[in-house]
């Protein structure tokens, strides 16, 4: 027997075994259904609200059952009478909509073409606004998220976007820190967005962060050192297409999600090659650390295992080695 469309699996299971044991008695039916007392009460009554049994002093249960079809046109009435209702009140909802549009269109000043760079001050007004491009993005939204490890905060903050991005079928593509493998917060995140559909991939370094919405609005931060302070808005076709270029050719080098970064001819990781050619250049511990999005004893952690391989005493010698090695151009 099917089960009764409208009717949560407890009513439906109780009301199966009441039209299986129309003879017999209330513990019988608790027996069958697996239910205690305080259950079975509670499911008989939504029942009897909703119409399908009746009470009768002459059954043996006590009540009696409405048969399937009379069940059946109930609820597809009940069903369509609340549908007409929510039709009228949406229909209420447009002519009201209009009315305000009409309104504000007398008083509000010409329309003014929109610059090809806009300035957001303020993390609330970024979130906002990213939140409002997440709503209206149709096609596919490419991001760079070089802060490495996400806070609990942030990850509960953006997954219901990610679900909406999911549910209207928008293509998402995302590169982050292989440091953010490392966190257990962040890594879960990551993996439940690839459940999610969403292409993850994670690379040593990312020149800066970026959200790019169906290739013709960018987000950028207006300071890499604290994207907090404010982001700028870019709608300049060539200034996206440029984004966009970045975007596909880090794309290609960075590791699925699913795999693990591997190590290279000379037996670094792609963290660890990076931290060398920042190591060449004078770069500090805590320089190296925001690039990779590690913390500082991290940076000194890489630096130390890449001098000890170099056989280097210090870092201007382990740059030396590792030109002399090939590793890195000669000066």
């Amino acid at each position: 027997m099917g089960e009764v469309s409208g009717l949560d699996p407890v009513a439906n299971t109780v009301y199966r075994a009441i039209l299986k044991h129309s003879s017999g008695s209330l513990d019988l039916i608790a027996e069958e259904t697996r239910l205690s007392s305080d259950q079975l009460e509670e499911a008989l009554e939504r029942m009897e609200r909703m119409g399908l049994i009746r009470p009768a002093q002459s059954h043996p249960v006590g009540i009696r059952p409405l048969p399937p079809e009379a069940a059946i046109s109930s609820f597809l009435a009940a069903r369509e009478a609340e549908l007409a209702a929510k039709q009228h009140q949406l229909a209420m909802e447009r002519a009201a909509a209009a009315r305000l549009i009409a309104e504000y269109a007398e008083f509000a000043p010409p329309f003014v073409e929109q610059p090809s760079v806009d300035q957001l001050t303020g993390l609330d007004e970024i979130r906002e606004f990213l939140t409002d491009l997440s709503w209206e993005a149709e096609e596919e939204v490419l991001t760079f998220a070089p802060q490495g490890a996400h806070q609990p905060e942030s990850i509960a903050a953006a997954k219901p976007l990610d679900e909406r991005l999911r549910d209207r079928g928008v293509k998402v593509r995302t590169v982050y820190l292989d440091s953010a493998r490392r966190h257990a917060p962040t890594a879960e995140y990551l993996g439940w967005l690839t459940q999610q559909g969403s292409e993850v991939r994670t690379v040593a370094t990312l020149p800066v962060r970026m959200v790019i919405f169906d290739r013709r609005v960018a987000v950028l931060p207006t300071d890499a050192a604290d994207s907090a302070q404010g982001a700028m808005v870019v709608r300049a076709q060539g200034m996206l297409a440029a984004f966009c270029g970045l975007f596909e050719a880090i794309w290609p080098t960075a590791t699925q999600f699913a795999s693990r970064p591997v190590r290279d001819q000379r037996g670094l990781t792609p963290q660890e090659s990076a931290a060398l050619h920042m190591l060449s250049k004078g770069m500090t511990d805590g320089a190296i650390a925001k690039r990779l999005g590690v913390s500082p004893r991290t940076a000194r952690r890489i630096a130390a295992d890449l001098m000890l391989g170099l056989e280097a005493t210090s870092r201007f010698q382990a740059g030396l080695h590792a030109a002399q090695r090939g590793w890195l151009p000669t000066p």
